[in-house]
């Protein structure tokens, strides 16, 4: 029996064996994607064949699938609606044409390919036999869920996109995977997760109300523990091991070795100073460290970096001795003094009083910032207590050492007013050196209570070098000194014997201030007040006022004026009294004379 197919009417009608010839008439057009499949009820044997051949074959024409079942089948024929699929046992069946269209809408099914599909429907009655690709894909693919999950084996998909709770996951059908099972640790960012092809493990699953839950974390956790395993039985104290920077801490970084985590702690990653751990490494990085100490119990292993090196403190004495010059890097600041990096894992510190010749630094930050390079002088070093003392004064000269030279005492200066105190003033004169003129350098003359009465700060005055103390750092200048002393000629200006006048300018208890010129004082003790004796001038003298004395002493050295109200009064009335008995006519008698002889007597003897 042959099998032909009408060319005219492409997948219309077919001619099998055991099938027997449908005809299509004029005008009659045969549809493709419905294929009708027709037994025929007298079938002819090949030429040759036995009677049992003969019914088998004819059983065999008679023969279908179950509805639900999936057959392999070959594609005869594409049009734009159906896709036509050869089943075997004389029976063809058709596939809509959109289950072989890809996201841009072109048909991938191509004459020949060989596909499985499942028996949607039978319609012996119709002749039509409907088959579905994607539905005999969905039975397989739940059919090797089943097998994974019961031999608990694994399947693979792609995370899709965040759910509640979870992730979405393609594993040919949509699966649930919980946020607890996708991962070790909890993720931080889970949007880094869609997109990624990954290993699972089914939880559970139900097929009716397609519902799968996977999880990756069991599988993780197995790989782990196998490595953990391996690791520990490999690794022993002193051994150098490679591994991957997985957690960073504030106090160090944990690292993975291989399903064991050891802990690098920030003292053993450099020799050096290490402000945090995350400005060395990164997660994921790779590592190489020295095992310190192993608890195989506790699963507690330590790390170490900068053991891979020597330590630098074991050469430092040689390379560092005392009064070598030395350039580092500003590390770090304290109260007390600044930390300089002379090389990785040494440093030395500058104390404050290490860092200025002249100036008296309260904290380190006014002379030098963290990052700056110095250039410093070693004073000290002990390598068993891992210090060494610098200097950064020693590395410069030091200015009083040619500050004599440079201003030698009687050197007028000139220099502006730095700062002003009660007992003087500062006067910058180099850097970092400032000369002091004392309150009673001010002026020869003047009585200063306080220095700002006559300067303000930013003045720029005058001054003679009066004195330099090298050892304590004092430098001592004088402003009334470009003046003569006054007081140099006030034994010829103010004779003992001659008569002043002057201002009270004070009254005490023990005498009367008197202002002979400006700066220029004389005092009236009280026993030189009046002829009469008196306690206190307080009360019957008033500032301001102006007298009369005579100048009884003058001491220069001390600067002291003596006065006396009451011998100007004794002068001044013995002068009377000359004048009224030189103008006396002469005695007429001997009594008369003695009388005048007794009166002069008496006035030049009293005081």
């Amino acid at each position: 029996m042959t099998n032909e197919t009408n060319n005219d009417v492409p997948h219309s009608t077919h001619r099998k064996e055991g099938v027997e010839d449908i005809e299509v008439t004029d005008g009659q057009k045969a549809d493709s994607a419905t294929p009708n499949i027709v037994p025929s009820s007298k079938p002819t044997p090949p030429a040759g064949s036995s009677m049992e051949n003969l019914m088998d074959l004819y059983e065999e024409s008679f023969k279908r699938f179950q509805e639900g079942e999936v057959v392999t089948g070959r594609i005869i024929s594409v049009d734009k609606d159906h896709v036509l699929v050869d089943i075997g046992y004389k029976s063809e069946g058709q596939i809509r044409i959109q289950e072989f269209l890809d996201e841009d809408g072109n048909v991938t099914a191509k004459v020949g390919d060989i596909i499985e599909v499942m028996v949607e429907w039978w319609d012996d009655e119709e002749e039509v036999v409907v088959l579905s690709k994607e539905k005999a894909t969905t039975v397989k693919i739940w059919e090797a869920i089943r097998k994974a999950y019961e031999s608990g084996g694994t399947v693979q998909g792609v995370i899709t996109n965040r759910v509640k709770g979870g992730f979405s996951v393609d594993i040919g059908v949509t699966a649930f995977l919980p946020g607890s099972q996708a991962d070790l640790r909890p993720i931080r960012n889970m949007d880094d997760m869609v997109g990624k092809k990954f290993d699972f493990r089914i939880l559970k699953y139900n097929r009716k109300r397609s519902n799968i839950v996977l999880s990756r974390r069991v599988l993780l956790e197995e790989e782990r523990a196998a490595k953990r395993a391996e690791t520990l039985a490999s690794i022993y104290e002193g051994k150098l091991v490679e591994g991957v920077v997985k957690n960073i801490t504030d106090y160090g970084v944990f690292v993975d070795l291989g399903g064991v985590d050891g802990l690098l702690h920030i003292t053993d990653i450099s020799w050096g100073r290490v402000k945090h751990p995350a400005d060395l490494f990164s997660i994921g990085d790779p590592i190489r460290v020295k095992i310190l100490t192993l608890d195989i119990e506790r699963e507690r292993v330590s790390l170490g970096m900068k053991q891979l090196v020597e330590d630098p403190w074991m050469t430092a004495a040689e390379k560092y001795p005392p009064g070598s010059r030395i350039t580092g890097k500003v590390v770090s600041l304290t109260d007390y003094g600044a930390f300089v990096e002379l090389e990785e894992g040494i440093e030395g510190l500058v104390h404050v009083s290490e860092m200025s010749w002249t100036r008296k630094v309260r904290h380190p930050s006014k002379i030098v910032s963290v990052g700056e390079t110095v250039e410093a002088v070693v004073l000290d070093i002990k390598p068993e207590a891992r210090r060494i003392s610098l200097g950064l004064k020693q590395a410069v000269p030091n200015p009083w050492d040619i500050i004599s030279e440079k201003y030698p005492v009687g050197t007028t200066i000139e220099g502006k007013i730095k700062n002003i105190t009660e007992f003087g003033l500062f006067i910058g004169i180099d850097e970092g050196i400032d000369g002091l003129v004392h309150i009673s350098d001010i002026s020869w003359t003047k009585r200063i209570k306080h220095p700002s009465e006559v300067y303000k700060k930013g003045d720029v005055v005058q001054a003679i070098v009066l004195d330099i103390d090298k050892e304590n750092e004092r430098f001592s200048l004088g402003i009334k000194q470009l003046q003569p002393d006054p007081w140099e000629t006030v034994a010829e200006r103010y004779v003992v014997g001659t008569e002043i006048t002057g201002t009270i300018t004070n009254v005490t208890d023990f005498g009367i201030f008197v202002e002979l010129e400006e700066g220029i004082e004389g005092l009236v003790h009280v026993s030189e007040i009046s002829k009469e004796k008196i306690k206190s001038p307080v009360g019957q003298y008033t500032v301001g006022s102006v007298i009369n004395a005579k100048v009884m002493s003058v001491n220069v050295e001390e600067r002291r004026i003596g006065l006396s109200i009451k011998r100007l009064e004794v002068e001044n009335e013995q002068s009377l009294l000359n004048e009224y008995i030189n103008n006396m006519d002469a005695p007429t008698s001997e009594f008369g004379e003695m009388l005048r002889e007794n009166l002069q007597e008496k006035f030049s003897e009293e005081p």
